[in-house]
Formats: structure tokens, sequence, C-alpha cells
């Protein structure tokens, strides 16, 4: 790997100056480094878009949390591109990777001593009186929900022309595994391990108790219309980071992508070991039993 993209959090000084000096410790290795905005001023380098690093790159590396590396796994359109994700703060979902392991870590990635985790990406399109509006691909999820004072909302879901249901609630969730720690787990949908593959659908506090979430196939077209025609502040939301306003009879349709995002897995650290850590699990147990 010769050319490494860097991604840091916005506006986070920490990141700036780890960018800073992993980039003088990949050219001390005869590596390119491409780089945004802020850390290509620091260190008077052109920059480049996050579309042009995801072209360009043969590994991304992510200093900050789960939400920049969602900032730009969003902008991906290929399987072959690694990301490593280093948390600088709590140990995340998607950056496993601590401070204290980068530079052990890159040492191995650059001698391609190091193994990925493929997980399925979204791909969603947003369609206006039959016209397309916008088309993103998504790595947590992709969500229908209302804003504050409006009423429940109506959404008919429609998978593979089958028709699903009309659900009344306040929103829908549509998840990936890596997304199904999020806010899906939130609405009641389940933890799916992250290198399946499948699609949760989750309501989002449903109006009829029967109605619980789905775990479908990947190959799936899922089709939602926006069918409550006094609907005011109905939103989609992509990864939590990329909004719309929805207007009435508008249709969300979601399918795989084309392609998967593959992370850089943790040395030192399984999925089950940092799901435990995220969701406290066992800690009343250890508390009561110091």
């Amino acid at each position: 790997m010769q050319t490494i993209g860097i991604i840091t959090k916005s506006k986070n000084q920490r990141a700036l100056a780890l960018g800073m000096k992993l980039c003088a410790w990949l050219k001390a290795r005869n590596c390119s480094v491409l780089c945004e905005k802020n850390l290509a001023a620091a260190l008077q380098i052109a920059e480049l878009s996050k579309d042009q690093i995801a072209a360009e790159a043969d590994l991304i590396v992510v200093l900050g949390g789960d939400g920049t590396l969602l900032s730009i796994a969003r902008h991906i359109r290929r399987s072959d591109l690694p990301i490593l994700g280093v948390n600088l703060g709590g140990l995340g979902f998607l950056t496993a990777i601590t401070l204290d392991e980068l530079f052990t870590v890159m040492t191995e990635v650059l001698a391609g001593a190091f193994s990925l985790s493929p997980r399925m990406v979204l791909n969603v399109s947003l369609e206006r009186q039959a016209q397309p509006l916008s088309t993103h691909n998504v790595l947590n999820d992709v969500v229908i929900n209302k804003g504050a004072m409006a009423r429940i909302i109506d959404l008919k879901t429609v998978i593979d022309d089958s028709f699903v249901n009309t659900f009344k609630a306040d929103g829908l969730i549509f998840s990936t595994p890596t997304g199904s720690t999020g806010y899906s787990l939130s609405a009641g949908g389940p933890i799916v391990y992250p290198t399946l593959n499948s699609i949760t659908v989750a309501p989002i506090c449903p109006h009829t108790l029967s109605n619980r979430p789905l775990i479908v196939p990947p190959e799936v077209t899922i089709t939602t219309t926006l069918t409550s025609t006094d609907s005011h502040d109905v939103f989609l939301t992509l990864d939590g980071q990329v909004g719309f306003s929805l207007q009435p009879l508008d249709r969300v349709t979601i399918t795989r992508a084309g392609h998967d995002i593959k992370l850089v897995r943790s040395p030192s650290k399984t999925y089950f070991e940092v799901l435990r850590n995220k969701l406290k699990w066992g800690e009343r147990y250890q508390n009561a039993n110091p």
C-alpha cells in the first residue's frame, strides 16, 4: 500500500495533531498521503475531497470515532479499499483500534499482515412524483421518522412486489448488521453479527404492538411510501448524518449496494469484547461481586 488517505474528526485538534504525526511516519516509509482541507492546510499540501480520497487511496485511516468513519464510508464505491478506524475516545463499534495500537497496526497493515471484516452497504434512493431526487449509500441505517410534534405516520412497505404492511408508527428503521447496534437496537431490533448479510426493518413506536422487527435477506428490494396525506415534519435520515424532508407520497427504495466496506480488524479485541464494553454487559454482576 503506497497511497494512504487520512480522514480526521472535524475541528478536533487532537485528531489533527495525530494526523500530522501519522503523515510524517508514512512519508518516512515512502508512502504518499491524501488529506482533506484542515489536515492538508496544516501540512501545506493539496487538499482533496472525500470522493477523491475514496477513489485514489489504497487504504483510508480514520482518526476520530464511528461518526467520522461513517462520513467517509458513504463516499466509497469500491470493495478493495480497506478502512482502518482509530478511536480517539471511548471504544467504538467501527473504530475499534485504540490510539496506543495505531503505529503497531499500521506497520502490520503496510506489510500485508492484517485481516478484514466485510460489511454490507445499503443503497437508498428517494423519488417524488416518480422523479428521482437523490441516491446515497449507507453503512449503518436508513431512518424515516416524524418530527417532535407530528402525528403518527403511515408507511406503506413492499418487499419484492409483495405488500408487507402499512406501518402506523413514529417511523421505520432499515438497518444493516453493522447498524444493528445503533438506532435499531434502541427501537427493539436485534443485534446482528456484523459480517452477516441481511436487512433489519424495525418500526419506531408502532401503533400496533404486534408490529415487530423483521430480518430479510439482502437480495430484496424494499419500497416504502409515505401515504399519510396530512403529514408534516417527516424526515429521511442516512447514517444519522444526511437528511431530507419528505412530502406525502414520496417513495424510498432500499437495495443492497454493489460493494462492501472492508474494515481492518483489531488485533487485540473481538466483536464480543466490544459489545461487552459498549453495552456494559455483566457490569451489574461485576459490581455486585467485586
